[in-house]
């Protein structure tokens, strides 16, 4: 991943993850982010609120962004499972 720090990789491809994002690849990793508990259960609720997809992007990578290095590589990891094609794109893997 480089030598920048993960939150600062998420914020490097931010634009481009908010933009590229399919609806159901943030969905499932809201899902997953909530079962490593990386989101908190309101987080969650939070997320499922905005409708338009890319608000939801934006509050996903903002949110896992501001927990810091751990959660940001895990959101990474998670999100390279889901949507390797992009992820490979972003310079993420």
């Amino acid at each position: 991943i480089g030598s920048n720090p993960p939150n600062q990789k998420l914020l490097d491809v931010r634009s481009c993850f908010i933009d590229g994002t399919s609806g159901p690849v943030l969905n499932s990793l809201l899902d997953k982010l909530l079962e490593k508990k990386v989101l908190t259960d309101s987080e969650r609720e939070s997320a499922d609120e905005v409708k338009n997809r890319r608000d939801k992007a934006r509050f996903v990578i903002d949110t896992v962004r501001k927990k810091g290095d751990a959660a940001s590589s895990e959101m990474m990891e998670f999100f390279c499972e889901l949507d390797p094609f992009l992820c490979e794109h972003l310079d993420l893997m």
